[in-house]
């Protein structure tokens, strides 16, 4: 029989970030902010790119989602029609009434849990320290969506 021997490349990174300092500089963990690493233009540059980018797919997407959620719901009810499926409304009926109170117990508390605080609060440093590149990216997104 015969036995293929795949031979693979190891990619040591540490050494390889050793060799590059642009590779350093752009992914070195860094507590700072942007602005330590880049000038306002660049930071503006690339929040712009990243938010029209990231606008841009979430219109795609939207779209696709919002044509599916549409068009199955459109064959439900022609299945419905025709006779191919019948729907116990009723269930339904109890099921969204389950759904609405559960989400008026979650609504009431209005208390986050420690974990998601932190990640909130982690969220929010970051978004202060970065206040040129997250300008940028909201720019940069609301174009993506409108394009």
């Amino acid at each position: 029989a015969g036995v293929k021997e795949d031979s693979f490349n190891v990619l040591d990174l540490a050494e390889y970030t050793k060799n590059r300092p642009w590779w350093r500089k752009v992914f070195a963990p860094s507590s700072g902010s942007s602005a330590e690493k880049y000038n306002v233009a660049t930071q503006l540059v690339i929040g712009g790119v990243t938010g029209w980018c990231t606008g841009f797919v979430f219109q795609k997407v939207g779209k696709l989602a919002a044509t599916a959620v549409g068009g199955g719901f459109f064959l439900l009810q022609i299945a419905n029609h025709t006779g191919y499926i019948k729907v116990d409304w009723k269930l339904v009926e109890r099921d969204v009434n389950k759904a609405k109170q559960q989400l008026k117990f979650h609504s009431s508390g209005n208390k986050m849990s420690p974990e998601v605080k932190s990640r909130v609060d982690e969220v929010i440093i970051f978004l202060k320290k970065n206040i040129i590149l997250t300008g940028g990216f909201a720019g940069g997104f609301l174009l993506g969506m409108a394009s």
